[in-house]
């Protein structure tokens, strides 16, 4: 990438949320070890037109997520297609913590006994930084979890894939439209019980070209190709 135009470390257990402009690129990186990024995404122009995990998944022919897919929308658009990936596996199944998953897991660590040290959950970051924008609870869709593994079992069991991140791994996104990207640095709703996590992740964001022709994204799939294609008409 070249010098950012924005760059910001999200700490372990912070949220984070930004109207990104169209044809940007969005690079997480994991500082940690163990790093779990919960994420949404948003038309920025209009919200109503959000991730579609389970639409995603079909186009895609996929139950994960990494280089050359598109993140894809309720009316089909194309939000953010991952260009750039060095894990291989991030997890769109997982769904994302709620307070009483964290209590269960880590323990009572609330603001009133331990201040900023508190442990935070993804759903209450969700409906905070969603409020921001005009949304909320009725906003919250089936998010991603980047960083994360998840495997299925032959009898359909998710098992959460322990050290699957390590240290410096990366992926970015392009955005293929104005997106309202929601961000929670807690940890997954399937990891096992023990340290909370505090796994920082990096955010740069720089200009990004148009996909051309022989785009991999664009050429991953069919529907690929003609996602960009619909969303396309939103610039003109």
């Amino acid at each position: 990438m070249k010098a950012p135009l924005f760059e910001e470390t999200l700490p372990g257990g912070a949220m984070w949320s930004m109207i990104i402009p169209r044809r940007r690129l969005v690079r997480l990186t994991a500082l940690d070890v163990g790093a779990n990024l919960s994420a949404l995404l948003y038309n920025a122009r209009q919200p109503l037109d959000r991730l579609n995990i389970p639409d995603t998944l079909k186009a895609l022919h996929t139950a994960k997520l990494t280089r050359g897919h598109i993140l894809m929308s309720d009316m089909g658009h194309a939000l953010a297609s991952i260009v750039e990936d060095t894990l291989g596996w991030h997890d769109p199944l997982g769904g994302h913590s709620t307070a009483e998953h964290i209590r269960a897991k880590y323990g009572e660590h609330g603001y009133q006994d331990y201040r900023n040290d508190w442990y935070r959950n993804a759903h209450d970051h969700f409906l905070v930084e969603l409020g921001k924008h005009g949304l909320g609870l009725r906003d919250i869709v089936a998010n991603v979890n980047f960083f994360s593994k998840v495997a299925v079992d032959d009898d359909g069991r998710l098992h959460f894939v322990a050290d699957h991140c390590s240290s410096g791994t990366a992926v970015t996104l392009r955005t293929e439209m104005d997106v309202l990207l929601v961000l929670s640095n807690t940890p997954h709703p399937l990891a096992p019980a023990g340290k909370y996590p505090r796994a920082a992740v990096k955010i740069e964001i720089e200009p990004a070209d148009p996909p051309d022709a022989d785009d991999l994204c664009r050429n991953f799939r069919p529907e690929c190709a003609r996602t960009l294609a619909l969303t396309q008409r939103l610039s003109i």
